[in-house]
């Protein structure tokens, strides 16, 4: 066992065990033929993740608000596939893709196989970015909600990853040590950066298989974890 030491684990919840695109895509196929005839998912899709991400990372850093996130990462996506819709059109867009996200329930390869290895030998708990009321519902619909002791979310700590706060919150919520805690996340900067620098271990989600530096610990199938602990 790699760490010993470890009784709680800390687990992010979009890309990486919830599989944000998949289920981004599939809300999409459903939502769209309401405001659009013929219309390309894949291609929007293509655009959409990049994009998305960049103003998620904007958020994190409290350089731009959830309205501007929710609106730019549809304007923009638009504007690249030579599109012009209307504000108030977003809007409804926007609306129906947060109301019916969390009805998707793709999760990654081997998430509940982990999670239940997992859960009979450590303390499971979500901190998550993601907007409070969504993620809850993710974490249900899903069946994997009762997998964990603990949920802190950004709005709930009054701060998001990678500020120290929202780690000291989770940790305070889930009555834990940051010497027996693990951070497993998709985002380099949010979750393994902000982990490290709180004085967490943490573990880097490569689902892609992106190439990374030496000395970063981590896993591209979430399987992996049970040969880790």
């Amino acid at each position: 066992m790699e760490y010993i030491n470890k009784k709680h684990i800390f687990f992010d919840l979009d890309h990486t065990l919830w599989d944000f695109d998949r289920n981004s895509e599939k809300t999409f196929e459903q939502i769209f033929p309401n405001h659009f005839v013929d219309f390309d998912v894949k291609k929007f899709m293509d655009i959409y993740v990049p994009l998305n991400q960049i103003y998620w990372s904007l958020y994190q850093k409290d350089l731009i608000g959830y309205v501007e996130l929710r609106y730019r990462r549809l304007k923009d996506t638009f504007e690249k596939l030579g599109m012009f819709v209307e504000d108030y059109e977003i809007d409804r867009i926007s609306e129906a893709y947060i109301e019916h996200l969390p009805n998707s329930n793709y999760l990654f390869e081997g998430c509940v196989e982990t999670l239940q290895y997992l859960h009979q030998k450590y303390k499971l708990h979500i901190i998550t970015n993601g907007f409070a009321q969504v993620q809850f519902k993710k974490l249900s619909n899903s069946g994997i909600n009762h997998f964990f002791d603990s949920i802190t979310n950004s709005e709930m700590a009054g701060a998001k990853k990678p500020n120290p706060i929202i780690f000291e919150h989770a940790l305070k919520v889930a009555k834990a040590d940051k010497f027996e805690s693990i951070m497993i996340g998709d985002d380099l900067e949010a979750d393994v950066k902000g982990a490290y620098d709180f004085g967490i271990d943490a573990i880097f989600f490569n689902a892609n298989e992106k190439k990374m530096g030496e000395g970063i610990k981590q896993i591209s199938n979430l399987v992996e974890l049970k040969k880790i602990f």
